[in-house]
Parts: C-alpha cells; structure tokens; sequence
C-alpha cells in the first residue's frame, strides 16, 4: 500500500492510497536527526498503529535536496515503515507535480519558507537555490513574522499591530532574541507571526507589506527564468493561499499568467503517483 507524504517546515501531510490522512511536525534534515524523526514517528498513534501495511513511502520535505540530507530522512522512515520501500525528495519536486498543467510551469512554494522551480512534466529545474529564513525565503510566513518582528523591534509598527503583539502575543525584546538566538527552529517561530497579517485591524499598513513581499519573491524567484511571462506561474502554501488576491496582482504587474494556487499539494500528489504508477 502506498503511502504520501508532503513536508515542510512546520508540518507534514500524509495521506494513503485509501485516502487516510495524518499530519505530524515538519521534519528537515536541516533541524532534525535520525533519532527525532523517529521518535516523533512513534509518537504517533495514527500512523503507528497501521505502520506495518505500507509497501511504498514516499516523502517530500524541505532540506531534502542532497543525498547526504535525505539519508537522514530515510533511515528514520526505514526504521519506522520497516515493511516499506522508501523514496525521500525535495518538497519542491512535490509542488511541481502537484501544480503541473500539461505545459512547462513555474512552480512556486510561497508558505513557512519559499523556493521555486521549472517543471516540463518529466524534469525540474532552479535557476537560484532557496537560501533559507536568514538569506532568503523572500514572501514567506517566515519572511514576514520576521518584518513585523523586526519593525516591532523598531517601534514602527502602527500602534493596533503593535498592540495586538503585546497583548495577544506577548512580545517582548526578551522573549524574541530568546526564541530566534536561543532556540531551535527559528524559521517556525517566526513564521508563526504571519497570522498577525490576516488579525491586524492595520489593513493599509498590511496589505503594502503583503504586496512587498510577494512582489519581492517574484522579482527573485519567478523573474529569473528566461522568457518566464510565456509559462503559467502556479503556488503550493499557506501565504499563497491565503493572499491569492495579491499573488493575481503581482502576478498581473510582472506581465504573468497564474496557473493554480493550491493551500495544500498532497492530494494532488498522490493523484500523481497514482497516475505515473499506471503509465
């Protein structure tokens, strides 16, 4: 029986053959070792409980983009899944089948981090690599927390979002350099605020920030591929989900056609496997 699954950062998606769904944390090899994946795995009821009846699994995940990392992924699976085939790849491989349109896409991930890619149907392809929360991650939820944080910090913030970060998050200069210096998962933590885009009652200050950002990730991400304004631009994630209204406005401003703009790719990429399984 195949199992699918669909990770990033902050959580994964599993579904099954039979259409059986489980969500456990994100695991990147960037952030996790062999031994707490595994003991998260275990930790599941759900997926421990029918473990043994899987004979293919299949896992795309952030970080997995070198042998070395995917091992690390792989062995965690194999000990957990010990009856099953194991394939570990790239979430940005999963956002391509998942988004593909019949004709070559540009695949985008706008959600906790973001990347991109050019999909034919049978290969994929990066013109700039995904630099991570620190460099990089132009128009993610990570990105963004990381503003509003940032100009917190500064005192820029319009009063009511700075209000809603004190009395709803409790913000502090404290509690902020203790979670991005002090703990793990810092790219999390941060794209743990990018609710604050859809709360604040701030919605000019918002809405200019938003636009930014995700005009940001295509100036970088979308605008480095030749001839980019011929090939529909698709998006897999939370932000491009739920600002799909300013991803179509960016999208319009670069000259681009949108193609889909999917919250969650797993479905979808289950469908793929199943169909690439028949031909």
């Amino acid at each position: 029986m195949l199992l699918v699954a669909d990770s990033g950062s902050t959580k994964t998606n599993w579904i099954s053959v039979n259409k059986d769904r489980f969500e456990t944390i994100g695991f990147n090899p960037f952030f996790h070792s062999t031994a707490s994946i595994l003991n998260e795995l275990n930790n599941n009821e759900a997926l421990s409980a029918i473990a043994g009846t899987f004979t293919n699994v299949v896992f795309y995940g952030s970080g997995c983009s070198s042998a070395d990392r995917n091992q690390v992924v792989a062995d965690a699976l194999k000990a957990f899944f010990t009856g099953a085939e194991i394939f570990v790849g790239h979430d940005m491989e999963a956002s391509a089948f998942a988004t593909y349109v019949g004709r070559p896409t540009i695949s985008c991930i706008i959600g906790t981090g973001s990347n991109s890619c050019l999909f034919d149907g049978k290969a994929y392809s990066e013109v700039v690599p995904a630099l991570g929360y620190v460099l990089g991650d132009e128009g993610s939820g990570s990105y963004f927390g990381k503003k509003l944080l940032t100009s917190f910090l500064y005192h820029q913030l319009p009063k009511a979002t700075e209000k809603l970060l004190v009395e709803k998050y409790k913000v502090t200069k404290e509690n902020i350099f203790h979670a991005v210096y002090k703990e793990p998962h810092a790219n999390v933590y941060l794209a743990s605020f990018a609710k604050v885009l859809s709360e604040s009652p701030d919605t000019e200050y918002i809405q200019q920030l938003v636009y930014e950002g995700i005009n940001e990730f295509f100036k970088q991400h979308v605008c480095c591929y030749p001839n980019y304004q011929s090939y529909p631009i698709s998006f897999v994630g939370s932000i491009a989900h739920h600002f799909s209204d300013t991803v179509r406005q960016v999208a319009q401003s670069h000259g681009c056609e949108i193609g889909v703009i999917i919250q969650q790719p797993i479905e979808r990429l289950l469908e793929w496997h199943l169909q690439s399984s028949k031909s």
